[in-house]
């Protein structure tokens, strides 16, 4: 347990189990708790994108994240009175291990972050709740029983109706939507199972999955909003089957509903916290922004701020840190993800108005010029300059902090990536074999790439991780952060740049 120089997460949703697991993986001593008793809830969640799937290679959880998942996705485009088949595995996103989206339940990614904080020896501690803060103290209670706990840092990773956010007073600003979502786990007539189904429908979009938890298929359908004292972002009541059966009916699929495991209306808001930060409390995830769930943006959001945030706080409440220095370590995290977050938060508003729409504009997209262009479709997604960029905005692979302080250039590198952007992957020599950069890189810890004739900067200390890149002529060296971002190009590399560079993201002046 996190004593006075530890870190509190408060949420053990997968942003919490991300960050528990990046500060525990980088030296910190880490408390998790988690207000709610019953271990598994429906996932609102079913996508992860490549970049979070890069993120959490580190932490070596990857593959068991996609032993659970469908990582070859088929899904069935029904455009009008056209269905356009369109298999993922066909789209091969460069510089990455991971070349598109996989469908997997947000409470599998869950389990896999917990076993392994579990094997690290950190607990989820159920059923305790924040309720109060003092200074660096959090009042906690379970079961009647109150305990004050100290802490060095907190990160509030509990959801839209934070407490750690109500707690510090931090602004919520935004609004709600005009729309719902319904959800339902389904048994069905009439569908094949080995395929997701995509309907542009008048009322709005309907998506049918088939990696339900109490049920084969999982539903998704938008909704006009209705009054309710749910909080946003919840489940709420069970949803009429007679309702389910219209929205099925409505989209035109011959899908006849046999039972219904469990449903719920889910109330919708598109919101960003002013700031991320108060004092030494955090806020990550979806008590930092809450937004609709049109690209599969939720989950992979949260876990990227959890995986940015998480090294920053183990080496800011690391001895030798303080001062300015680490005050500049810990503002890098608003810094960096606030302006990722609001771009996402703009994106996904843009993509559930197509969506869910009810204005004249909206509806003319699905059921007229969506159909129109049902039969250019196949071709257009075997194009790769019209399919690789927006799908590289949805894979959060453009994401970059070329303004973050954490962002340095010495001298005059050569090509990319550039300070501040995401390290692709690819092919490289080293140690005498050809490897993948990510490879090199699938460690908790900074990563120095060295060119071929760059001087070695002798032992820079635990949780610094050399490489010498025996294809890459030259001088320079490339530093990357612990969450695969590029922190220092340097041309050449010369040990008091980096002995500086390093020195900053610890913390310590």
């Amino acid at each position: 347990m996190a004593g006075d120089g530890g870190i509190l997460v408060v949420g053990a949703g997968t942003s919490g189990l991300a960050l528990a697991l990046q500060a525990d993986a980088h030296g910190a001593a880490v408390r998790v708790v988690e207000r709610r008793e019953r271990l598994r809830r429906p996932s609102r969640a079913l996508i992860l994108h490549p970049r979070t799937l890069e993120g959490l290679r580190p932490l070596g959880v990857t593959e068991a994240v996609l032993a659970r998942a469908d990582r070859s996705p088929v899904v069935d485009l029904h455009l009008g009175r056209r269905v356009v088949t369109a298999r993922l595995e066909d789209v091969r996103l460069p510089g990455t291990a991971f070349p598109h989206p996989v469908l997997v339940r947000q409470a599998d990614v869950e389990e896999v972050l917990r076993e392994a904080l579990a094997a690290r020896g950190v607990p989820v501690e159920r059923g305790t709740a924040l309720t109060g803060l003092a200074g660096r103290t959090a009042v906690l209670e379970r079961a009647g029983t109150r305990e004050r706990a100290p802490f060095r840092f907190l990160a509030g990773c509990d959801g839209p109706d934070s407490t750690a956010r109500a707690l510090t007073g931090v602004p919520w600003r935004g609004r709600p939507y005009r729309a719902d979502i319904l959800l339902a786990d389904l048994e069905l007539d009439g569908l094949a199972p080995d395929r997701a189904h995509v309907v542009a429908a008048a009322g709005g979009i309907v998506f049918l999955f088939a990696i339900g938890e109490a049920a084969p298929w999982r539903l998704l359908v938008s909704a006009p909003a209705r009054p309710s004292a749910v909080p946003f972002g919840q489940p709420g009541p069970p949803v009429p089957v007679e309702e389910l059966r219209a929205a099925l009916t409505a989209a035109g699929l011959p899908a006849r509903i046999t039972r219904v495991a469990w449903s719920a209306r889910v109330r919708l808001q598109r919101r960003l916290a002013e700031r991320f930060r108060a004092g030494d409390v955090f806020l990550v995830g979806d008590a930092a922004h809450a937004h609709s769930p049109a690209g599969g943006q939720g989950m992979n959001t949260g876990i990227q701020d959890a995986l940015n945030l998480g090294w920053k706080l183990a080496w800011a409440a690391a001895p030798g840190a303080g001062g300015a220095a680490r005050e500049r370590l810990l503002e890098s995290y608003e810094l960096e993800r606030r302006p990722a977050d609001r771009r996402v938060l703009a994106l996904t508003d843009v993509l559930f108005r197509g969506e869910a729409g009810t204005d004249a504009v909206s509806r003319l997209a699905r059921t007229r010029l969506a159909p129109l262009g049902a039969p250019a479709l196949p071709a257009v997604l075997r194009t790769r300059f019209l399919v690789d960029p927006p799908l590289a905005v949805l894979a959060q692979l453009r994401v970059h902090h070329r303004a973050s302080p954490l962002s340095v250039t010495r001298g005059r590198p050569r090509g990319r990536p550039r300070a501040g952007e995401r390290l692709p992957d690819g092919p490289v020599r080293c140690g005498g074999r050809t490897v993948r950069l990510h490879e090199l890189t699938a460690a908790p810890g900074v990563h120095v790439l060295l060119e071929r004739s760059a001087v070695d900067p002798g032992p820079l200390g635990p949780g610094v991780h050399v490489h010498r890149l025996e294809d890459r002529p030259g001088r320079g060296g490339t530093v990357v952060r612990p969450d695969g971002w590029v922190g220092l190009r340097a041309d050449p590399l010369e040990a008091a740049g980096l002995s500086a560079w390093l020195a900053a993201a610890r913390g310590r002046p």
